[in-house]
């Protein structure tokens, strides 16, 4: 297999001197240690936001590049389209808090920047384009705020598949290279109406059964519910790779039409264990629900499982996504929240990023994963199991007011035509 070239594009080290005129900034500062913030941004990018810390007007910083960072990911593609043309990163600094206030922006400019960043040959090697302070005023005689970051490339390979049908419909997966697809496993699909966690388990040795019961918080319950599903990853074969198996079934929370958060419906991620092809091991665990709020979201957890026992999973991504819109399902250790969790995580880095469309839409996820976490087909086919996983979970949380398509029912339940 042969990786696709990608350049993640890396916003770190963020710093802010202020004047000591502008020191008291007045109402609306923000009342903590980092009361301003910047906005970053490259054409044809989605603008990012991140935290300011302030440091001291007589001392040098010493940034943490895992605090207030930012990133783009640039593709192959665009790499192409960007040959020889430079990108400009503006970065402009606000003091007052994030957000919006009556549809009118809660922070005040207090000045920009421009960084210059020329991308030829970032492909194959690191590049720094700037690293140290910058000053946000134009005017030489008045003080004026200073920002430090760095701005660097690095090269990020990444190995791309797609499903070539909704997840449900048992696709075959391709590994794009350009404009070569690749077949390089095959899906299988399956509903059935008595859950498919207790017929996997049958198929565990006696080491593993011990996993499923401890994962499982499966138990019959009246009423609708959505159980069994399971997706079995194989290569070209035939032999199981990987699987996804919901262990504990979606079931809407009392008086209410939606999985609730503290009811979440929950996935196992299994790769085989040892020579036998029906002995599993669990690599990770994947809970999923239905937000409530202003938007309508898809919120999920992941975590990755020890052999330490079922209590002890390391969560790796924890987020919510649009229902109507669909977004992106990303595990990458640069933008976790728990810097001091990120710096021992087994997977380090850019890991994986899935596409998932919005309910009812039709779903064909694209899978990027980083080489570094792939030594042989079997790395790479977990997170196909996994994504397949989080795009099944769009419709295992639809509300349980609506119908599913006849591929996701059990024979007596309700399907849309």
């Amino acid at each position: 297999m042969d990786p696709c070239p990608f350049v993640r594009l890396s916003v770190e080290s963020l710093a802010l001197k202020l004047p000591q005129a502008t020191r008291s900034a007045g109402s609306g500062v923000h009342p903590s240690t980092t009361p301003c913030f910047c906005k970053l941004r490259i054409k044809n990018f989605p603008s990012q936001t991140a935290l300011l810390p302030l440091c001291s007007s007589g001392g040098e910083p010493s940034p943490d590049s895992t605090i207030s960072s930012a990133g783009f990911h640039l593709d192959s593609a665009l790499l192409r389209r960007l040959s020889g043309k430079p990108l400009t990163l503006r970065v402009s600094v606000y003091t007052g808090r994030m957000g919006r206030t009556c549809g009118v922006s809660s922070g005040k400019l207090l000045g920009r920047v421009h960084v210059m960043i020329k991308l030829d040959g970032a492909e194959s090697r690191p590049n720094v384009f700037q690293n140290g302070w910058l000053k946000l005023g134009n005017e030489p005689s008045k003080p004026s705020a200073r920002l430090h970051l760095v701005v660097r490339s690095e090269p990020d390979p990444r190995f791309v598949f797609q499903f070539g049908g909704e997840p449900e419909c048992s696709p075959v997966v391709f590994q794009i290279q350009g404009n070569i697809r690749q077949p390089v496993f095959s899906c299988k699909f399956s509903a059935d109406r008595n859950s498919r966690s207790r017929s996997l388990a049958s198929d565990f040795n006696s080491n593993n059964r011990g996993w499923m019961r401890s994962f499982s918080s499966e138990r019959e319950r009246p009423g609708r519910e959505r159980k069994g599903w399971m997706i079995m990853i194989y290569d070209l074969s035939g032999s199981p790779v990987a699987t996804a198996s919901m262990i504990t079934p979606f079931v809407p929370s009392p008086g209410s039409d939606r999985v609730s958060r503290s009811n979440p419906g929950a996935w196992l991620i299994l790769r085989p264990h040892g020579f036998s092809v029906s002995s599993w091991k669990p690599w990770g665990r994947l809970e999923a629900w239905r937000e409530r709020g202003p938007i309508d979201g898809l919120g999920y957890k992941f975590e990755l499982v020890t052999d330490s026992g079922p209590t002890s999973g390391i969560p790796i991504a924890e987020s919510t996504m649009n229902i109507k819109r669909g977004g992106q399902f990303c595990i990458d250790s640069r933008i976790m929240r728990d810097s001091t969790l990120s710096s021992w995580l087994p997977l380090r880095g850019f890991v994986m990023g899935s596409t998932v469309e919005g309910e009812g839409k039709v779903s064909k996820p694209v899978v990027q994963v980083g080489v570094q976490h792939v030594t042989c087909m079997a790395d790479a086919a977990l997170f196909i199991a996994l994504s397949a996983a989080i795009d099944l979970s769009m419709d295992a949380c639809r509300l349980f007011s609506r119908k599913l398509r006849k591929e996701l029912c059990h024979d007596d339940q309700d399907s849309l035509p």
